[in-house]
């Protein structure tokens, strides 16, 4: 199976990354990808942009080096309610949106908490993605995820960089597996990201390939394969 677009990436701006979008782009033509999204951390992570920040990424170009260039957010989770810490106002203006639960903005539930927290935000408008779900710090309900992902049409994001040796999210690859799984008996779309830090990591998605291969989980499922499909996948959302 062939990926060739990746819509979890960081910058510089997002306070712990370490290329510009510039660099992301050109390492994208690099590893002939087509299509790219800048999803920095919303402003509450420590070191995040502040909301001036995402008004203007309109400036951003549309194609950089070749690659059509997205612009979003990997917005925080501040609350088992489903409360963000960024406004609608601003996420509308988005081109994607990445919604995730991260320790520094809100404390690991119980697994109804951590669940509630995820279905509350699917039925946001303008939230297209959950981002690294497998995190073992914040256990969840899966078949109660992959059933509301179904029904509010939101995506499930494979973090590659959750599997990845090294990661600080530990024990992410059995519970990855487990959520790949039901999304593939479910007929839930997923979304592999690399949530790249540097560009080099853009488009690594190794890790996550190797579970998709495991599973069988067939190309109808998987987002990364044609820039139309994604795009397509927006409109639905808009």
């Amino acid at each position: 199976m062939k990926l060739i677009l990746d819509v979890h990436c960081h910058t510089l701006a997002s306070g712990h990354a370490y290329s510009t979008i510039e660099e992301m782009a050109s390492q994208a033509k690099k590893i002939d990808f087509e299509l790219i999204a800048i999803t920095e951390h919303g402003p509450k992570m420590p070191g995040g942009p502040e909301l001036i920040y995402f008004r203007n990424l309109r400036v951003v170009p549309e194609k950089i080096h070749g690659v059509e260039v997205l612009v979003g957010a990997e917005v925080n989770i501040m609350d088992y309610d489903g409360g963000l810490d960024m406004p609608e106002e601003v996420l509308k203006d988005l081109d994607v949106v990445i919604a995730s639960l991260h320790q520094p903005c809100v404390k690991p539930g119980s697994v109804e908490d951590n669940t509630n927290a995820l279905i509350n935000v699917m039925k946001l408008p303008y939230i297209h993605i959950l981002g690294h779900t497998g995190n073992p710090s914040y256990p969840i309900d899966i078949n109660r995820l992959t059933r509301a992902a179904k029904e509010y049409n939101v995506l499930i994001e494979i973090n590659n960089s959750s599997l990845a040796p090294g990661s600080f999210r530990v024990g992410s690859w059995e519970n990855c597996y487990n959520i790949l799984k039901a999304c593939r008996d479910e007929g839930v779309r997923v979304v592999v990201g690399s949530d790249a830090h540097i560009s080099k990591d853009l488009g690594n998605f190794s890790s996550a390939l190797k579970l998709i291969e495991d599973l069988q989980v067939t190309e109808e499922l998987i987002m990364n394969t044609c820039p139309i499909k994604f795009k397509n996948f927006l409109k639905e959302k808009a």
